[in-house]
């Protein structure tokens, strides 16, 4: 199997449960879990880059609105 042929095949599956795969990344586990995720990335980028904690904090929110239900 070629690398073409492995990804129609993840493209197929994709294409077959994508309600189901939608309905994950809203769910409240998909909340918890990626706010803990951004939280901690959040925490890591102020220590390294303390004079942009406002944009850390703003890019930080935009991705926590694609991710979970909240």
């Amino acid at each position: 199997m070629g690398i073409d042929d492995m990804v129609n095949k993840g493209k197929d599956l994709y294409e077959e449960n994508k309600d189901k795969i939608a309905e994950a990344v809203k769910s409240e586990q998909a909340e918890d879990i990626s706010d803990r995720v951004l939280d901690g990335v959040a925490d890591f980028a102020k220590k390294i880059a303390p004079g942009a904690s406002d944009k850390i904090d703003e890019i930080r929110d935009n991705a926590d609105r694609s991710l979970g239900n909240e």
